[in-house]
């Protein structure tokens, strides 16, 4: 039996990409934008571009359930907050290791902060 997130584990292991839905903090309203990811089994790592400056991870620190979706499957998931250096630094590389150091230097500028997602 195929469940809901059996499908975005599929979709999941297909992309280099999520659309990320976060609920505003000061508007209240749903604010979707497509982000990297790393996936590790049933984990997914998130980093800001921009670190504990970008606005969608304020935003989590908020309200930290958040709604991850790919390839037209999705799933709610609670965000859990990475502030330990050594563990923002393992999301890093395994970033680094799955997009290429010159992608993730390019995009990239504060590494402070990271997201972990439980998907089941």
């Amino acid at each position: 039996m195929t469940t809901k997130n059996d499908s975005l584990l599929d979709e999941l292991s297909q992309s280099n990409e999520i659309t990320l839905s976060v609920t505003g903090r000061k508007s209240g309203r749903t604010i979707s934008l497509p982000i990297w990811f790393v996936r590790d089994d049933d984990r997914l790592y998130l980093l800001p571009v921009k670190g504990s400056d970008t606005q969608w991870y304020k935003n989590v620190m908020n309200n930290s359930l958040m709604q991850i979706e790919a390839g037209g499957a999705h799933s709610k998931v609670n965000a859990v907050a990475v502030t330990d250096s050594k563990q923002v630094s393992a999301v890093v590389e395994r970033f680094r290791a799955k997009y290429g150091s010159a992608d993730v230097r390019k995009y990239y500028s504060k590494f402070d902060v990271a997201i972990i997602a439980e998907l089941r």
